[in-house]
């Protein structure tokens, strides 16, 4: 088997059946990348590029196109080297290492359908029988009786835990974070009491500062410390993103300041840029994306990076069904997974792109037993979700207001 073609496909499709998750945001734009061979098979993969840029991926893998034409996936870290090296002045970490992973995937995705075996067992097999999983819900949608039935909602639906965002979101107002010490407290804490009381104890619950690309502001180390403090009685899992990434000092000043788990890390790109935050401890949990760290070996790499500093990692995956299998794939691998993340109630680029073997029984995901990574990308899933030029999300600004 030979590789005689790479190519990409954009699709745009709706971004959710969840009706909570759906106020927010009503459309999703995925980029795939496809490894075509001499013989029967193709490999998928996904880089969750595709969810914010989608037209700068197709460029930036024919660029490295050259690298994997007429080779075979026997090695490939090798081929990863080769492609990372050629991109050395400007994919060291950021989008080109982003690309890059839905690239490496791709390849992995060709050689375990050519040796018949799910992804996680050529990455070292699974170490877990099962993993617990959560579902993302995104913004805190307000009033509060409506944050109830979305709560609810996550658990009709067989989920144990669930994430929300920092502040609140209101159709017809937007968003509202808290901005000042005594503010966040008041409102995170409050709010978080009442998800407490509402879910009762055993429930996995999580809070998302998402201060990587918060639409309204980011927080200073006074402000998350304080929120931090606030939910100090109502055992979340953990807080996600309670600072900006370019602050890790302020990360590791945070993760001294509180007792709640401080998770964080899906902004982060590579293992170099990693090893500035594992370094300082910014992480109890750390979060790499097996669509956008830079490839399921980096990946593996992170994990490792964390596991030897005496941490867990928590799976990001907020991408289309190919980033959700990566991430799937990996932390079963991964020996130091503490919880995957899972989008709930999911539409077409998740429900038709994952061929069955995304399992959940009783809040609990089991290891994929399909091989490659089991994602499908047919021509009438191709025709079904034509792209839509400018459906890629960003964080709105004056002159570019995003409104899908």
């Amino acid at each position: 088997m030979k590789i005689t073609d790479v190519r990409t496909t954009l699709l745009t499709g709706p971004c959710t059946n969840d009706p909570f998750l759906r106020e927010a945001r009503k459309l999703r734009s995925a980029a795939f990348v496809e490894i075509i061979t001499d013989g029967p098979h193709i490999g998928i993969g996904e880089t969750y590029a595709g969810y914010f840029c989608p037209e700068i991926v197709p460029e930036i893998v024919e660029f490295f196109k050259p690298i994997l034409i007429g080779q075979t996936v026997d090695d490939i870290p090798e081929l990863w080297r080769r492609m990372y090296h050629c991109g050395n002045f400007w994919c060291r970490v950021g989008l080109g290492a982003i690309v890059l992973n839905g690239i490496e995937a791709a390849l992995w995705d060709l050689k375990g359908k050519l040796l018949d075996q799910p992804v996680h067992a050529l990455l070292g097999g699974a170490k877990f029988d099962k993993l617990p999983c959560y579902a993302t819900g995104g913004p805190s949608n307000y009033p509060r009786e409506k944050l109830a039935r979305k709560m609810d909602h996550y658990f009709s639906l067989g989920f144990r835990g669930l994430k929300v965002g920092a502040g609140s979101y209101t159709v017809g107002e937007g968003f509202y974070c808290p901005m000042t010490p005594g503010e966040a407290a008041d409102f995170e804490g409050a709010k978080v009491a009442f998800m407490r009381e509402h879910a009762g104890p055993d429930a996995w619950l999580m809070l998302d500062g998402h201060m990587g690309n918060s639409p309204k502001g980011t927080w200073s180390l006074e402000v998350a410390q304080a929120a931090l403090r606030a939910v100090e009685p109502y055992d979340l899992f953990f807080f996600e993103e309670p600072l900006h990434y370019t602050d890790p000092w302020g990360y590791a000043q945070l993760c001294e300041a509180t007792t709640v788990p401080v998770a964080g890390g899906e902004c982060l790109t590579a293992s170099y840029e990693w090893k500035v935050f594992v370094s300082q401890d910014c992480f109890d949990i750390g979060q790499p994306d097996a669509s956008f760290t830079g490839g399921l070996g980096e990946f593996m790499n992170v994990s490792a990076m964390l596991a030897g500093r005496g941490r867990k990692i928590a799976t990001h995956a907020w991408g289309a069904g190919g980033s959700l299998m990566q991430n799937v794939h990996c932390g079963f691998a991964a020996a130091n997974t503490a919880i995957l993340e899972i989008a709930p109630d999911y539409a077409g680029l998740h429900a038709d792109v994952i061929d069955g073997g995304l399992v959940i029984k009783d809040g609990y995901v089991l290891p994929p037993d399909r091989p490659g990574l089991g994602v499908v990308l047919t021509d009438e899933i191709k025709r079904r979700y034509p792209f839509q030029p400018g459906t890629g999300e960003f964080n709105s600004v004056p002159g570019k207001i995003l409104s899908t």
